[in-house]
């Protein structure tokens, strides 16, 4: 998406009703639009207030009234004929996604509607709606005897809690909200890795950072039976870990789960806590994957997790780079798509750099917001809600964090670039291929975390040579590229 680019010319914005797409597939069509040539700015989502916000912003608000059920087609371009490929190819994108010979029942409109014919306990429910509407439909799914995964964000934290009593009466699992990344019975969803089958299951209050656990475990040989996300709130104080207690419950009674993963940010101490205690009166061990000042790194984690199993802990899978000569007052310049990741970048990196500022800080007299011109040693985490309103997460739409990485190199400010790319389903086709002329445009010393597999739809070699041809060191471990990063910069840091 370009919410940023407004491209004098020719425009046109239209609403559609009785069209309806997931907001990331609307995502992709706004971004492979945007890359024609002579278009400008490019929307093209449901015309919800936040929406309609973004395309007056723009300059292109529609005319009239529209409904947040009605598609919103905003596009600017530097002539005509450009103008109509970009319509063109939006309804390209769109027809697509419909086979005309085939017959199809008219959909059901509701989750409560689609499980009406289904047997209790048969389907897990995949919500992805915006906030406002999203605890509705949990609610009828978690009526219905179903768990559910809630991908949605913007959910009160109050309805958050009411949905996890509700499913824990219930005897069923709620995931999320905000749960980006889960794996049930060796189905990936949302964002998630090509892994291989085994027998650790994972509770992860953090996508990333599952996806980073599960990908070290995947080059280990080691595989994965269940990751259920639990949704970055859980383990605070305002829900009490309603479902990482559940979570840990429910792969204790899986007969596939031989060891458990807890993977989180610090939680709340009284809730760590009970989990404790709770992780203690169970029959399947639990590891701890939780990262703060005092714990292991994610990487870290797993080598003792691969110890326990009595696996051998590998040398994980890595690139050299070519930056030989870093010059002295060099700082670091992390560019992350992952929070959990850049938080454990700044774990790693602030007893050896001092302070380290950033939009998700350690501590927030370090808050730089969305400043990301801010100059020193800096960890931006792109995936930030603030950075994500009206447009694709990092994972699927580089853009904005390729003109941070523009903007770093015409800055002149000496820099190590620390950046994570992040692969899987669901995410950017070929990262590569838009961030290593980026890096080699910039001329900087660059150092990636590559988190992904060989089986994965972008092959994590495939990926690795591609960036390391570019001049980037690449790791499997964001904890040795973090490391790797401040080798570089040694004494020279100011």
């Amino acid at each position: 998406m370009s919410p940023d680019r407004q491209a004098p010319g020719v425009r046109h914005v239209s609403l559609r009703s009785g069209v309806y797409a997931d907001s990331v597939r609307l995502m992709q069509v706004s971004r492979h639009v945007g890359a024609l040539p002579g278009v400008g700015a490019v929307l093209v989502a449901m015309a919800t207030p936040l929406n309609l916000e973004l395309a007056a912003g723009m300059g292109l608000a529609p005319d009239g009234d529209a409904a947040p059920d009605q598609l919103l087609i905003a596009l600017s371009a530097g002539d005509e004929q450009a103008l109509a490929a970009a319509v063109a190819t939006v309804d390209t994108a769109l027809a697509a996604r419909e086979d005309p010979g085939e017959a199809r029942a008219v959909p059901a409109r509701t989750i409560g509607a689609a499980l009406a014919d289904l047997d209790a306990g048969s389907a897990l429910a995949v919500v992805s709606v915006p906030g406002p509407y999203a605890v509705a439909e949990a609610a009828d799914a978690i009526a219905a005897g179903h768990s559910v995964l809630l991908f949605s964000d913007g959910v009160p934290v109050e309805h958050e809690v009411a949905l996890k009593r509700a499913a824990h009466e219930a005897g069923v699992l709620l995931m999320g909200p905000d749960c980006g990344t889960a794996m049930v019975s060796g189905i990936a969803l949302g964002f998630a890795n090509a892994v291989r089958p085994g027998a650790v299951g994972l509770v992860a209050a953090s996508g990333t950072g599952a996806q980073q656990v599960t990908c070290l475990l995947d080059a280990a040989g080691v595989g994965v039976s269940h990751v259920l996300g639990v949704g970055g709130r859980d383990l605070s104080a305002a829900v009490g870990g309603l479902a990482t207690l559940d979570a840990l419950a429910a792969l204790d009674a899986d007969d596939a789960t031989e060891r458990v993963l807890l993977v989180s940010k610090p939680p709340a101490p009284a809730v760590a806590g009970s989990v404790q205690r709770a992780a203690a009166g169970l029959t399947v061990p639990v590891h701890s994957a939780v990262l703060s000042a005092g714990s292991p790194d994610l990487t870290a984690a797993v080598e003792a997790l691969l110890s326990d199993l009595g696996v051998d802990v590998p040398a994980w899978p890595s690139r050299p780079g070519t930056a030989d000569a870093v010059p002295p007052g060099a700082v670091l310049k992390g560019c992350y798509a992952g929070g959990t990741l850049a938080d454990e970048a700044m774990l790693i990196a602030t007893p050896v750099l001092g302070a380290v500022r950033s939009n998700t800080p350690l501590r927030p007299d370090l808050d730089v917001g969305t400043n990301l011109a801010a100059r020193g040693h800096v960890v931006i985490d792109f995936g930030d809600d603030a950075l994500t309103a009206g447009r694709a997460h990092p994972m699927i739409d580089p853009t904005l964090r390729l003109e941070a990485v523009a903007a770093i190199a015409d800055s002149g400010e000496p820099a190590v670039l620390l950046l994570d790319v992040v692969l899987g389903y669901g995410a950017d086709p070929d990262p590569a291929a838009s961030l290593a002329p980026a890096l080699q445009a910039a001329g900087l010393p660059a150092v990636v975390a590559l988190i992904g597999t060989e089986a994965d739809p972008q092959s994590w070699s495939r990926q690795a040579d591609a960036l390391s041809e570019a001049g980037a060191a690449v790791f499997a471990s964001n904890a040795a590229a973090t490391r790797y990063a401040l080798d570089l910069i040694g004494d020279r840091h100011g």
